[in-house]
């Protein structure tokens, strides 16, 4: 017969079970949900600079290689302190990709979440990154979210190419109908061929440059 997490004793908690030992689940994948967020950011900063950055009136993203923020999820109480020092936090953004097996897109959308709710529990003001992959995690990709609040979601990296912009259009689509949100946060460019239907319904498009773009410019 198998235990439940909080039977355990002296076991090392591997799943990092204690992130959402209060939390309410939704969806069918039980993703933890995440209180509404209708904050605005000011500006960003990738986490791997914010650790050791000094000017706290920013908010924290994860737009960046994976590599450089995993060790949130494996030490989340070590960054606890940092994040707090900042405006907010846009949620961890772990890699979908539409070759991964399904079970590992939802959980890396599942450990966003775990993340996020946490978070909020600690008191950091947190908006939800939306990631999906194919079309199977656009349909499970807001469960746990808010409608009418504010989220975002990164376009860079993501429509360079026909493929990957029908994969994206076709998301964005879902999210916008499923969530109605009253803005997305975009870390990345934001044409009007792809965003524009959102801002003709009414939704408000915060576009921020991606750190590439900007050192692009500066070259």
């Amino acid at each position: 017969m198998s235990k439940t997490n909080s039977q355990r004793k002296n076991c090392k908690d591997v799943f990092n079970a204690f992130l959402i030992a209060s939390a309410y689940y939704d969806g069918v994948f039980e993703f933890p949900v995440i209180q509404p967020t209708y904050l605005i950011p000011n500006k960003l900063i990738a986490f791997s600079k914010a650790i050791s950055c000094t000017d706290y009136n920013q908010w924290i993203h994860f737009y960046e290689d994976d590599y450089l923020f995993e060790r949130i999820w494996r030490s989340p109480k070590r960054y606890l302190d940092i994040l707090r020092r900042y405006n907010g936090v846009i949620l961890p953004d772990f890699s979908l990709y539409r070759d991964m097996p399904y079970v590992m897109q939802l959980w890396n959308i599942y450990r966003s979440r775990a993340i996020g709710f946490w978070l909020q529990q600690n008191g950091i003001r947190v908006i939800v990154n939306i990631r999906y992959a194919d079309r199977r995690t656009c349909h499970f990709c807001c469960d746990g979210v808010a409608q009418h609040c504010v989220i975002a979601i990164g376009s860079h990296g993501t429509i360079k190419n026909k493929t990957d912009r029908q994969f994206f259009c076709e998301g964005l689509d879902v999210i916008m109908k499923r969530l109605e949100p009253s803005a997305i946060v975009v870390y990345g460019k934001t044409p009007d061929a792809i965003f524009g239907k959102g801002k003709r319904s009414g939704i408000q498009i915060i576009q921020f440059d991606s750190d590439c773009s900007i050192s692009h410019r500066k070259v």
